[in-house]
């Protein structure tokens, strides 16, 4: 395994305390860039022999400052920056962040109920694609490579679907502020059809290759493991908290995008070790395959987006016959739109937790304060406290299954 600095006396990282040291205690220090560590995080480490004394993350390498660009935005500009804040699930930033704007402009009951239907496809969709990349990279780590080519063969038959809709594989900018950005182009459906078709074939094999694997079940049985109490203390969400046997999920907690209408059923495991999240998220997948097809039969023909020239840009269709419509396309883009002045907290059930924003209106139409609630960070922080008493190699499967996106953890 590739490490960084080792060194017999303290070191100081910048904006950290030494770790203190006794014994025969070595100080390690492992990234920024070690390649298990799923960005640009540098953990300091003090070791004795291969087992873990003490793990101080340092974050911040990938710090962004995307908050603050997005307060210098239009607000409907402010979504391409956003998006960026997770480039594994970039449509759950940009879904959660129209919805808070969407509260704040009171329209929220009258988005189009073909808009809601693509939009939670959308956002399962992305959930699916997420995991797939944690599996894919998560299994390199414990060397198990062929099911990084089992993963990412699926993630490109859904990124294909996703820029068929939205034009982009990764940032397609396709939720928009009162819907969408247009509907969804002719063959549509039949490629996500194809795709529905793939799917059971596929998890099965997936499962097939691991679930039961006796070396993968060593690797990740009884490592990392966080208690129910832990996990309510330090604020995990997601598969991390699911994983340890508490049912919280958003979608059920505070639904959104009418998934009140929706029949999934939330996985959680009890052992709450990294082969319990690995087993949450699997069953995730399926669940969210499971919503995709019911959205997909609901579907009929709609708006899929508010009739409010004032919010949504008016058809292109109508800008070419009036010139009322060419006005209010014109305001909206070099204007953009102007939220009444207040503040909302808005949180969506994003692939690796709870993901908020709280966003603030003082009237004008650039947003006066963007803050995001990252499921990474708060996940993150974990590892301080489930590494100590594991071996080093153990630490590489413990990061591995909180599935950390370090685009949101620094922003």
């Amino acid at each position: 395994m590739s490490v960084g600095t080792v060194s017999s006396m303290p070191l100081e990282p910048q904006g950290s305390q030494v770790l203190a040291q006794d014994g025969n205690a070595m100080v390690l220090s492992m990234g920024p860039q070690h390649p298990s560590t799923h960005g640009v995080l540098q953990i300091m480490l003090e070791i004795e022999g291969e087992s873990v004394v003490k793990a101080e993350p340092e974050i911040g390498y990938l710090h962004t400052g995307i908050e603050k660009s997005a307060e210098n935005l239009f607000w409907t500009q402010a979504q391409t920056v956003i998006e960026r804040m997770d480039y594994l699930a970039p449509e759950s930033n940009s879904l959660c962040y129209a919805l808070a704007v969407e509260k704040l402009l009171g329209i929220t009951d009258r988005i189009p109920e073909r808009a809601q239907q693509i939009r939670v496809i959308v956002a399962e969709l992305t959930r699916i694609a997420s995991h797939c990349v944690w599996l894919g990279t998560h299994g390199i780590d414990l060397g198990a490579l062929s099911i990084f080519f089992y993963c990412f063969d699926l993630r490109e038959n859904i990124l294909d679907v996703q820029e068929a809709a939205g034009g982009a594989r990764m940032h397609p900018n396709y939720v928009r502020i009162g819907g969408l950005q247009a509907d969804l182009p002719d063959g549509h459906v039949e490629r996500l059809d194809a795709l529905l078709k793939k799917f059971p074939t596929r998890m099965r094999e997936l499962r097939a290759i691991l679930q039961k694997n006796p070396i993968w079940q060593d690797r990740t049985i009884d490592v990392g493991t966080v208690t129910p109490e832990q996990a309510v203390a330090w604020g995990l969400t997601g598969p991390a908290l699911r994983a340890s046997g508490i049912a919280y999920d958003v979608r059920k907690a505070f639904p959104y995008s009418g998934y009140e209408n929706y029949k999934f059923d939330v996985p959680t495991r009890t052992e709450g070790d990294a082969y319990a999240r690995f087993v949450v998220r699997l069953d995730e997948m399926e669940q969210s395959m499971r919503i995709v097809q019911q959205a997909r039969d609901a579907m009929k023909a709609g708006p899929i987006t508010i009739d409010d020239a004032k919010i949504a840009p008016p058809p292109k269709e109508a800008i070419a016959l009036s010139m009322e419509a060419l006005i209010h396309h014109f305001k909206v883009v070099s204007e953009g739109i102007r939220v009444p002045p207040g503040d909302v907290y808005q949180a969506i059930e994003s692939p690796r937790g709870e993901l908020g924003y709280y966003v603030v209106s003082d009237g004008n139409n650039k947003p006066f304060r963007v803050r995001t609630r990252p499921p990474s960070l708060y996940n993150l922080q974990a590892l301080k406290g489930i590494a100590p008493g594991n071996l080093i190699a153990d630490l590489v499967v413990m990061i591995g299954s909180l599935d950390p996106v370090f685009g949101e953890v620094d922003r």
